[in-house]
């Protein structure tokens, strides 16, 4: 029993060595293993910020202690780069859903059926392939000390004015995604140019101002909080929600007109070594996306999708139609028109 034990101790080290010189050359944002009684560890490869997903962890452990779990963070577009070139990871999860989507229609997702996954609506799943468990919409983030004095614009032709009219404030302090870079980013920009005459307008004169370009939501949200920033468009609402809880210096633009709400999905590669475990921490995963009670996880439920604020725009839809922008013609060309709007 005992050299059991050990045999399997170095059978878990060596995956974990050959799984960390796989993806060499993928860049890991953070990394941490929540090591299990057990010899089981899955790895997980993930968009979402660690402090945000941790609690998730953790509660998975004490329902499930004997599994282990090797918890990577990267951006939207390493996570895709990763399970596209075949990175041996057993969870993919990514705020970007059309690059998913692109994966499991390339072939790179595996199938998989369970009770759990069948209780989705039949928006938040694809083909027992792709599965959504949370709806988040876009926000706006502002900085109440740059904004004092200054009325909140209600919709984005209102945002549009306030911009035009106060460029001594907005001058060099707005933040926005870099979409040629953030996975995420270029889907919110896509579907709000797709569905609204005012994406171009805004992001003109955004450009005109100045506009910072980030990777992503939280460093924004940062120099938000900081003062730094006057403004921040199209931050994912979780991240701000929790960042404000905390810093009274953050507000959300209540902007009434639309909004842009992305379902944060996970699959299960077609690589994966540990599928089993994989799917019990995937039933769990969609089973916190189908709660009730929203205040229990930062990470919105799926419900959120049913908010009034949600309803005029949202969510994005999985299918085939997220493929429009990732094919290398309409994407080189959205790229120019950006770069032609934001890059003045």
């Amino acid at each position: 029993m005992r050299f059991t034990h050990i045999a399997r101790s170095l059978a878990v080290a060596l995956l974990l060595l050959l799984s960390g010189s796989a993806v060499a050359a993928l860049e890991i944002e953070d990394r941490k293993l929540y090591r299990g009684t057990g010899d089981r560890v899955i790895s997980v490869l993930s968009t979402a910020d660690l402090a945000v997903f941790e609690p998730f962890i953790l509660q998975f452990q004490i329902e499930q202690p004997d599994i282990g779990i090797d918890y990577q963070v990267a951006s939207s577009t390493e996570v895709h780069k990763a399970i596209r070139d075949g990175a041996a990871f057993d969870l993919a999860i990514s705020s970007a859903m059309d690059l998913q989507f692109q994966l499991a229609n390339d072939g790179a997702a595996q199938a998989y059926s369970s009770p759990t996954t069948q209780r989705l609506p039949v928006w938040a799943r694809w083909r027992d392939q792709v599965f959504a468990f949370t709806a988040e919409p876009a926000v706006t983030v502002i900085s109440r000390e740059r904004f004092a004095g200054l009325d909140r614009p209600k919709t984005r032709q209102e945002l549009i004015a306030l911009l035009r009219q106060n460029p001594e404030v907005f001058q060099n302090a707005i933040g926005t995604y870099d979409v040629r870079i953030s996975g995420l980013g270029y889907l919110f920009a896509t579907q709000e140019a797709r569905n609204s005459d005012t994406f171009w307008r805004l992001s003109e004169l955004m450009g005109g101002q100045g506009a910072a370009l980030y990777c992503c939501s939280a460093q924004m949200i940062d120099d938000v909080g900081s003062g730094r920033l006057a403004l921040a468009y199209n931050v994912l609402g979780s991240y701000a929600t929790e960042r404000i809880a905390r810093d009274d210096r953050l507000e959300i633009l209540e902007l009434e007109d639309y909004a842009t709400v992305m379902l944060r999905t996970a699959l299960i590669p077609a690589t994966a070594n540990d599928e089993q475990s994989a799917a019990l921490f995937l039933d769990r995963l969609l089973e916190e996306g189908m709660r009730d009670t929203p205040e229990t996880w930062d990470l919105p439920p799926l419900g959120a999708a049913n908010q009034p604020e949600a309803r005029a725009y949202g969510p994005i839809r999985l299918g085939p139609a997220l493929l429009v922008y990732l094919d290398k013609l309409n994407r080189g060309a959205f790229l120019r028109a950006w770069s032609d709007a934001m890059l003045q």
